[in-house]
Protein backbone atom coordinates (compact mmCIF):
# COMPACT_ATOMS: atom_id res chain seq x y z
CA UNK A 1 0.00 0.00 0.00
CA UNK A 2 1.14 3.44 -1.12
CA UNK A 3 0.08 7.04 0.34
CA UNK A 4 0.95 9.86 -2.12
CA UNK A 5 -0.01 13.64 -0.94
CA UNK A 6 -1.12 16.00 -3.76
CA UNK A 7 -1.84 18.70 -1.68
CA UNK A 8 -2.06 20.40 1.62
CA UNK A 9 -4.11 24.09 2.41
CA UNK A 10 -4.86 25.41 5.30
CA UNK A 11 -7.35 22.65 6.60
CA UNK A 12 -7.95 20.32 3.48
CA UNK A 13 -5.81 18.13 2.30
CA UNK A 14 -5.81 15.32 -0.97
CA UNK A 15 -3.82 12.71 -1.13
CA UNK A 16 -4.08 8.98 -2.66
CA UNK A 17 -4.46 5.59 -1.37
CA UNK A 18 -2.96 2.85 -3.74
CA UNK A 19 -2.75 -0.41 -3.13
CA UNK A 20 -5.82 -1.39 -1.16
CA UNK A 21 -9.52 -2.55 -1.58
CA UNK A 22 -12.71 -0.44 -1.11
CA UNK A 23 -13.43 -1.97 2.23
CA UNK A 24 -10.21 -0.33 3.27
CA UNK A 25 -10.44 2.86 2.17
CA UNK A 26 -13.96 3.00 3.60
CA UNK A 27 -13.28 1.46 6.73
CA UNK A 28 -10.50 4.58 6.77
CA UNK A 29 -12.82 7.14 6.38
CA UNK A 30 -15.46 6.48 9.04
CA UNK A 31 -12.38 6.28 11.31
CA UNK A 32 -11.59 9.97 10.87
CA UNK A 33 -14.94 10.26 10.53
CA UNK A 34 -16.04 9.06 14.05
CA UNK A 35 -13.25 7.66 15.50
CA UNK A 36 -10.32 10.18 15.95
CA UNK A 37 -11.27 12.31 19.10
CA UNK A 38 -11.35 15.92 19.12
CA UNK A 39 -12.32 18.88 21.83
CA UNK A 40 -16.11 19.89 21.99
CA UNK A 41 -18.04 21.56 24.92
CA UNK A 42 -20.37 18.66 26.78
CA UNK A 43 -21.89 20.09 30.22
CA UNK A 44 -22.64 23.71 30.30
CA UNK A 45 -24.11 25.30 33.68
CA UNK A 46 -25.81 28.79 32.80
CA UNK A 47 -26.22 31.01 35.66
CA UNK A 48 -28.08 33.45 34.10
CA UNK A 49 -29.54 33.90 30.32
CA UNK A 50 -32.12 36.65 29.57
CA UNK A 51 -31.22 36.83 26.26
CA UNK A 52 -34.48 36.07 23.95
CA UNK A 53 -32.64 32.65 22.75
CA UNK A 54 -33.91 29.05 25.27
CA UNK A 55 -31.37 28.14 27.23
CA UNK A 56 -31.31 24.59 25.39
CA UNK A 57 -30.95 26.20 21.84
CA UNK A 58 -27.84 28.62 23.27
CA UNK A 59 -26.43 25.02 24.88
CA UNK A 60 -26.48 23.40 21.69
CA UNK A 61 -24.83 26.56 19.55
CA UNK A 62 -21.74 26.37 22.30
CA UNK A 63 -21.58 22.59 22.08
CA UNK A 64 -21.17 22.85 18.29
CA UNK A 65 -18.14 25.46 18.41
CA UNK A 66 -14.87 23.75 16.97
CA UNK A 67 -12.38 23.67 19.86
CA UNK A 68 -8.38 23.62 19.11
CA UNK A 69 -7.34 20.32 20.40
CA UNK A 70 -4.58 19.14 22.42
CA UNK A 71 -4.39 15.46 21.57
CA UNK A 72 -0.94 15.27 23.33
CA UNK A 73 -2.25 16.68 26.85
CA UNK A 74 -5.50 15.22 27.58
CA UNK A 75 -7.10 11.53 27.63
CA UNK A 76 -10.63 10.58 26.77
CA UNK A 77 -12.96 11.16 30.02
CA UNK A 78 -13.24 6.88 29.99
CA UNK A 79 -9.47 6.50 30.04
CA UNK A 80 -8.91 9.33 32.96
CA UNK A 81 -7.83 8.08 36.45
CA UNK A 82 -10.43 10.70 38.19
CA UNK A 83 -13.70 9.11 37.55
CA UNK A 84 -15.43 12.31 38.29
CA UNK A 85 -18.42 13.15 36.28
CA UNK A 86 -16.93 16.44 35.95
CA UNK A 87 -13.66 15.46 35.25
CA UNK A 88 -10.08 16.73 36.20
CA UNK A 89 -7.49 18.71 34.57
CA UNK A 90 -5.91 15.96 32.48
CA UNK A 91 -9.46 15.21 30.66
CA UNK A 92 -11.55 18.42 30.62
CA UNK A 93 -11.14 21.77 30.00
CA UNK A 94 -13.09 25.10 31.54
CA UNK A 95 -14.83 27.72 29.34
CA UNK A 96 -16.43 31.09 30.62
CA UNK A 97 -18.96 33.08 29.24
CA UNK A 98 -19.87 36.77 30.94
CA UNK A 99 -21.23 39.30 28.73
CA UNK A 100 -23.72 42.05 29.31
CA UNK A 101 -25.22 44.35 27.03
CA UNK A 102 -25.04 47.44 28.72
CA UNK A 103 -25.24 50.44 26.10
CA UNK A 104 -26.53 49.26 23.16
CA UNK A 105 -27.31 45.57 21.68
CA UNK A 106 -24.41 43.56 21.39
CA UNK A 107 -23.50 39.96 19.01
CA UNK A 108 -21.94 37.50 21.87
CA UNK A 109 -19.40 35.33 19.89
CA UNK A 110 -17.33 32.48 20.15
CA UNK A 111 -14.42 34.44 20.67
CA UNK A 112 -15.94 35.69 24.40
CA UNK A 113 -15.57 31.90 25.38
CA UNK A 114 -12.90 32.57 27.95
CA UNK A 115 -10.43 29.33 28.38
CA UNK A 116 -8.25 28.31 31.14
CA UNK A 117 -6.23 26.61 28.79
CA UNK A 118 -5.46 29.15 26.21
CA UNK A 119 -4.47 25.88 23.47
CA UNK A 120 -8.15 24.65 23.78
CA UNK A 121 -10.25 27.87 22.19
CA UNK A 122 -12.53 28.34 19.83
CA UNK A 123 -11.22 27.78 16.01
CA UNK A 124 -12.88 31.37 14.69
CA UNK A 125 -13.76 33.68 17.13
CA UNK A 126 -16.54 35.31 15.27
CA UNK A 127 -19.24 32.48 15.37
CA UNK A 128 -21.99 34.41 16.72
CA UNK A 129 -24.04 32.64 19.39
CA UNK A 130 -26.82 35.26 20.66
CA UNK A 131 -28.13 38.79 20.20
CA UNK A 132 -28.57 40.77 23.26
CA UNK A 133 -31.01 43.89 23.84
CA UNK A 134 -30.15 46.39 26.46
CA UNK A 135 -29.81 45.22 29.42
CA UNK A 136 -29.79 41.16 28.57
CA UNK A 137 -26.83 39.30 29.77
CA UNK A 138 -25.70 35.38 30.27
CA UNK A 139 -22.93 34.09 32.08
CA UNK A 140 -22.62 30.53 32.18
CA UNK A 141 -19.69 27.99 32.68
CA UNK A 142 -18.75 25.52 30.33
CA UNK A 143 -16.81 21.67 30.46
CA UNK A 144 -15.45 20.88 27.42
CA UNK A 145 -13.91 16.95 26.69
CA UNK A 146 -12.29 15.07 24.35
CA UNK A 147 -15.18 12.55 22.47
CA UNK A 148 -15.40 10.76 19.51
CA UNK A 149 -17.59 11.42 16.30
CA UNK A 150 -19.41 7.65 16.98
CA UNK A 151 -20.87 9.07 20.03
CA UNK A 152 -22.27 12.88 18.80
CA UNK A 153 -21.13 14.52 15.77
CA UNK A 154 -20.44 17.51 17.68
CA UNK A 155 -16.94 15.40 18.15
CA UNK A 156 -16.24 14.55 14.63
CA UNK A 157 -13.54 16.36 13.57
CA UNK A 158 -13.74 16.74 9.85
CA UNK A 159 -16.04 19.09 8.18
CA UNK A 160 -16.03 16.52 4.84
CA UNK A 161 -14.15 13.55 4.30
CA UNK A 162 -14.76 11.49 0.85
CA UNK A 163 -12.82 9.64 -1.40
CA UNK A 164 -13.65 8.42 -4.94
CA UNK A 165 -12.18 5.90 -7.25
CA UNK A 166 -8.86 7.15 -9.76
CA UNK A 167 -9.78 6.73 -13.03
CA UNK A 168 -7.67 5.06 -15.89
CA UNK A 169 -7.96 6.55 -19.35
CA UNK A 170 -6.92 4.94 -22.59
CA UNK A 171 -6.64 7.06 -25.95
CA UNK A 172 -6.39 4.52 -29.20
CA UNK A 173 -3.60 6.68 -30.79
CA UNK A 174 -3.81 5.33 -34.18
CA UNK A 175 -7.71 5.91 -34.55
CA UNK A 176 -8.10 9.04 -32.27
CA UNK A 177 -8.14 12.13 -35.09
CA UNK A 178 -8.11 15.05 -32.10
CA UNK A 179 -11.27 16.32 -33.21
CA UNK A 180 -11.55 17.86 -29.77
CA UNK A 181 -14.84 16.65 -29.21
CA UNK A 182 -14.35 14.77 -25.90
CA UNK A 183 -12.14 17.82 -24.54
CA UNK A 184 -15.62 19.95 -25.35
CA UNK A 185 -17.59 17.43 -23.67
CA UNK A 186 -15.90 16.97 -20.27
CA UNK A 187 -17.01 18.90 -17.83
CA UNK A 188 -14.08 18.59 -15.59
CA UNK A 189 -10.98 19.77 -17.89
CA UNK A 190 -9.27 15.98 -17.85
CA UNK A 191 -8.30 16.42 -21.72
CA UNK A 192 -6.95 18.95 -24.28
CA UNK A 193 -5.30 18.64 -27.47
CA UNK A 194 -2.06 20.16 -28.71
CA UNK A 195 0.27 19.31 -31.72
CA UNK A 196 0.92 16.03 -30.29
CA UNK A 197 -2.47 15.71 -30.40
CA UNK A 198 -4.91 14.10 -27.41
CA UNK A 199 -3.89 14.39 -23.84
CA UNK A 200 -4.85 14.04 -20.26
CA UNK A 201 -4.27 17.16 -18.63
CA UNK A 202 -5.50 16.67 -15.04
CA UNK A 203 -6.35 12.58 -14.20
CA UNK A 204 -7.45 12.78 -10.88
CA UNK A 205 -10.16 15.47 -11.95
CA UNK A 206 -11.82 13.12 -13.63
CA UNK A 207 -15.49 11.82 -12.16
CA UNK A 208 -15.70 8.78 -14.83
CA UNK A 209 -19.08 10.35 -16.51
CA UNK A 210 -18.66 8.79 -19.81
CA UNK A 211 -19.02 12.20 -21.65
CA UNK A 212 -15.91 11.73 -23.65
CA UNK A 213 -16.33 8.41 -24.70
CA UNK A 214 -20.20 9.55 -25.92
CA UNK A 215 -18.77 12.46 -27.63
CA UNK A 216 -16.25 10.59 -30.05
CA UNK A 217 -17.25 10.42 -33.49
CA UNK A 218 -15.39 7.09 -33.88
CA UNK A 219 -17.08 3.71 -33.37
CA UNK A 220 -16.11 2.11 -31.09
CA UNK A 221 -14.75 5.13 -29.33
CA UNK A 222 -11.13 5.94 -29.59
CA UNK A 223 -10.46 7.02 -25.97
CA UNK A 224 -12.15 4.34 -22.90
CA UNK A 225 -12.58 5.51 -19.00
CA UNK A 226 -11.81 3.05 -16.78
CA UNK A 227 -12.08 2.81 -12.49
CA UNK A 228 -9.01 1.56 -10.84
CA UNK A 229 -10.14 -0.75 -8.05
CA UNK A 230 -6.89 -0.43 -6.37
CA UNK A 231 -6.69 3.66 -5.89
CA UNK A 232 -9.02 6.01 -4.26
CA UNK A 233 -8.40 10.04 -4.22
CA UNK A 234 -9.48 11.58 -0.44
CA UNK A 235 -10.14 14.45 0.05
CA UNK A 236 -10.63 15.94 3.64
CA UNK A 237 -11.44 18.73 5.24
CA UNK A 238 -10.64 19.88 9.16
CA UNK A 239 -12.96 21.94 11.29
CA UNK A 240 -10.19 23.81 12.57
CA UNK A 241 -9.80 21.80 15.56
CA UNK A 242 -6.94 19.39 14.48
CA UNK A 243 -4.15 19.93 11.54
CA UNK A 244 -5.73 17.34 8.39
CA UNK A 245 -2.88 15.93 8.15
CA UNK A 246 -2.94 14.80 11.98
CA UNK A 247 -6.34 13.61 11.52
CA UNK A 248 -4.97 11.10 9.06
CA UNK A 249 -2.28 10.25 10.71
CA UNK A 250 -4.69 9.09 14.08
CA UNK A 251 -7.24 7.49 12.27
CA UNK A 252 -4.64 5.20 10.38
CA UNK A 253 -3.44 4.10 13.94
CA UNK A 254 -6.46 3.49 15.78
CA UNK A 255 -7.87 1.32 12.14
CA UNK A 256 -4.11 -0.78 12.97
CA UNK A 257 -5.06 -0.88 17.19
CA UNK A 258 -8.16 -2.51 16.09
CA UNK A 259 -6.67 -4.56 13.23
CA UNK A 260 -4.10 -5.85 15.63
CA UNK A 261 -7.04 -6.66 18.37
CA UNK A 262 -9.12 -8.55 15.26
CA UNK A 263 -5.74 -10.26 14.75
CA UNK A 264 -4.84 -11.39 18.31
CA UNK A 265 -8.70 -12.67 19.08
CA UNK A 266 -8.22 -14.91 15.72
CA UNK A 267 -5.10 -16.32 16.71
CA UNK A 268 -6.71 -17.18 20.10
CA UNK A 269 -9.99 -18.62 18.51
CA UNK A 270 -11.95 -15.84 20.22
CA UNK A 271 -13.85 -15.73 17.17
CA UNK A 272 -17.41 -16.07 18.97
CA UNK A 273 -18.57 -13.50 21.71
CA UNK A 274 -21.56 -14.26 23.60
CA UNK A 275 -24.50 -11.23 22.69
CA UNK A 276 -25.43 -10.03 26.53
CA UNK A 277 -29.10 -8.62 27.33
CA UNK A 278 -28.65 -4.96 27.92
CA UNK A 279 -31.42 -1.97 29.05
CA UNK A 280 -31.30 1.22 27.50
CA UNK A 281 -31.45 3.51 29.71
CA UNK A 282 -34.82 6.24 29.81
CA UNK A 283 -34.99 9.70 29.42
CA UNK A 284 -36.58 11.51 32.06
CA UNK A 285 -37.57 14.89 31.60
CA UNK A 286 -35.45 17.34 29.55
CA UNK A 287 -32.05 18.64 29.34
CA UNK A 288 -32.02 22.09 30.12
CA UNK A 289 -28.52 22.88 30.35
CA UNK A 290 -26.56 19.62 29.49
CA UNK A 291 -25.00 19.50 25.61
CA UNK A 292 -24.31 15.54 26.31
CA UNK A 293 -25.70 13.33 28.56
CA UNK A 294 -25.81 12.03 32.37
CA UNK A 295 -27.93 12.13 35.53
CA UNK A 296 -29.33 15.25 36.52
CA UNK A 297 -32.11 16.16 38.40
CA UNK A 298 -35.80 16.69 37.06
CA UNK A 299 -36.89 20.67 38.29
CA UNK A 300 -39.54 19.88 41.08
CA UNK A 301 -43.11 20.34 39.75
CA UNK A 302 -44.23 24.25 40.29
CA UNK A 303 -40.61 25.53 40.15
CA UNK A 304 -40.14 28.48 38.53
CA UNK A 305 -43.78 29.56 38.23
CA UNK A 306 -45.02 32.19 39.10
Amino acid sequence: MKVEVLSLSGDTVRFLLHGCDVALANALRRTMTTGVPCMAIDDIFIFDNSSVLPDEVLAHRIGFIPLETDLDSYVLPERCECRSDLGCSLCRVVLTLDVEAEGERRVVYSGDLASEDPRIVPRSPGIPLVKLAQGQAVKLEAYARLGVGEAHSKWQPVSMCVYQNVAEIEIDRERCTACARCVEACPRGVLAVDEDGLKVTYLYACTLCGGCAEACPEEPPAIVQRMRDDAFLFTVESTGCLPPERIVAEAAKILLGKLDELSGKVERGETAEEIEDFEAAEEVGRRLYSVGWGDYEEEEEGEGEE
